[in-house]
């Protein structure tokens, strides 16, 4: 298969638990690869099931002792608006499945404010847009290139908390936003915008299960990505689908690459 960065690549492995094992051993591998030369490597976060299985497999693979967990910075392209520790958040399963098992410095771990800590939800979206804005790769904007990208992918094609014909899918000039109103619970979040996921160097899908089959059908489709957000979602060098064997029931063939 052709390593054009506009190709949508869909690996496939048979459960959710092999498919996280293969995700983390190319997450490890990419990281090894930045870490062994001093470089610093940006990962975006996913909550969900699949985002904390993927964890969790990092943590137990041989290769997480290799990596110079100082040099790699962790981050989220949404996060629920709810008090920290509350199990609605994302970075409650990251701590769990992986931050607390590994030496990192706490610095490296960007997690978004939460409704307790003395700002409004708008107030919320900005400090994050500024922490990114630390970091920022002029490149591609005022935040980093994310070496890895992680997306779960709902079964209405949302990404991060960008839903479905819903106006934050079309904003442009700001990095973060606050939504209301979610048509999924909790009503109140944090999402990174289209230009921030589409700055990536790879964006990785991560999704499995029989009802996200339509989903991934329509985003490997080239549907809209107002309506099907995660058809909108590519990466600078990458864009893969990892998916297991229930989700890829509506994946053509000539897609799928074997060997990535």
């Amino acid at each position: 298969m052709s390593d054009s960065a506009g190709e949508k690549q869909v690996v496939i492995r048979a459960d959710p638990d092999r498919l996280a094992q293969a995700v983390a051993t190319r997450l490890l591998s990419r990281l090894a690869k930045r870490v062994v030369e001093g470089k610093l490597a940006h990962v975006s976060l996913t909550g969900g099931s699949m985002g904390g299985r993927v964890l969790s497999a990092v943590a137990r693979h041989p290769r997480c002792a290799e990596i110079d967990w100082s040099l790699v910075h962790f981050w989220w392209s949404d996060e629920r608006f709810v008090p920290r520790g509350s199990a609605d958040r994302n970075d409650v399963d990251a701590y769990a499945a992986l931050f607390d098992l590994i030496d990192i410095p706490d610095e490296n771990v960007h997690s978004i404010a939460g409704s307790e800590d003395g700002v409004d939800l708008e107030a919320a979206a900005d400090a994050y847009s500024a922490e990114l804005a630390r970091f920022a790769d002029p490149s591609v904007g005022e935040w980093p290139s994310f070496d890895v990208c992680f997306l779960g992918v709902g079964p209405d094609a949302h990404i991060a908390s960008l839903f479905p014909d819903r106006p934050e899918i079309t904003v442009t000039d700001r990095a973060t936003l606050p939504v209301r109103d979610s048509p999924k619970p909790p009503p109140e979040r944090i999402t990174v915008t289209r230009p921030v996921i589409n700055s990536s160097k790879r964006v990785w899908m991560v999704l499995a299960g029989a009802d996200k089959a339509s989903a991934l059908g329509l985003a490997l489709a080239g549907a809209s990505y107002q309506s099907v957000p995660a058809a909108g979602a590519k990466g600078r060098k990458r864009t893969v689908f990892f998916v297991d064997e229930a989700a890829a029931g509506k994946v053509p063939p000539e897609l799928i690459d074997s060997d990535y």
